[in-house]
């Protein structure tokens, strides 16, 4: 599995997409960071675009690298090698790959900034860690979808609209719930509602990170009780985690069942 990690990374860093990815981040980061002259403030419009663009972007490549890298895959699959190992060998090496062109490219200009020396420097880490968590999350899912069609334009459909379930619709039925059924208490409801969203649940951990939660509307001193506590932010990520583990194992699962 490594050799297959080690040649899905080298495959993407050859790509000029990689590059295209990693250069607008680092020019976003200085222009922000120019136009700001302030770090907390560049970091609240950087959750913004990251929250929505980098789930973009992990779907994107990982639908376009599972059909691009078909023929070879197949190749491999010949060969006495396990198909747990090829597939979730692509996973990681997309996801790490996308991981590092969001870390380096964010994280050169900051720290040109003086990060080091400022005291945002586990808000921006924090930022990190949910970026990473983001691409691993949709690359996995996908890759799902990918596995799921043979029809390249369906994949890429499919995995477009679940990006766009996520981080759009999701929130107007959210929030047309809590309307409709404002009667009633819906702390709980919300809290489970926020976890089986991973966008909305990076962003109300940024935001509460941040200390801007008046932005949550009335549910936010409900979040702040739950998410702004070591216990809340270590159970929002281990659910990040969660969210990981189960996609990885079903790409696992149905490339065990999928006949080539």
């Amino acid at each position: 599995m490594l050799k297959i990690l080690k040649y899905s990374i080298q495959d993407l860093l050859r790509s000029r997409w990689s590059y295209v990815y990693f250069i607008f981040y680092l020019l976003l980061g200085f222009v922000l960071l120019f136009l700001n002259n302030n770090m907390d403030k560049a970091i609240i419009t950087l959750m913004n675009i990251i929250i929505v663009l980098t789930p973009l972007i992990g779907t994107i490549f990982g639908v376009m690298y599972y059909y691009n890298s078909r023929e070879f895959t197949e190749l491999l699959l010949a060969q006495p090698i396990k198909r747990n190992k090829i597939f979730i060998g692509q996973y990681i090496g997309i996801s790490l790959s996308l991981t590092l062109s969001l870390v380096l490219g964010l994280g050169i200009p900051f720290v040109a900034y003086g990060l080091f020396k400022s005291a945002i420097i586990f808000d921006f880490v924090l930022l990190l860690i949910v970026g990473a968590f983001l691409n691993f999350i949709f690359v996995a899912l996908s890759y799902n979808i990918s596995l799921s069609t043979e029809n390249k334009i369906k994949g890429f459909g499919y995995a477009i609209l679940m990006w766009l379930f996520m981080a759009v619709i999701y929130d107007g039925l959210f929030l047309i719930s809590l309307v409709m059924f404002n009667e009633y208490p819906l702390e709980k409801f919300a809290l489970a509602a926020t976890m089986f969203n991973p966008i909305d649940l990076s962003r109300i951990l940024i935001l509460l990170k941040l200390d801007i939660s008046a932005l949550l509307g009335y549910t936010g001193a409900v979040f702040k009780d739950f998410f702004g506590t070591s216990l809340g932010l270590l159970s929002s990520l281990g659910v990040l985690f969660v969210w990981v583990i189960l996609p990885a194992l079903n790409i696992v699962r149905k490339a065990n069942k999928k006949d080539f």
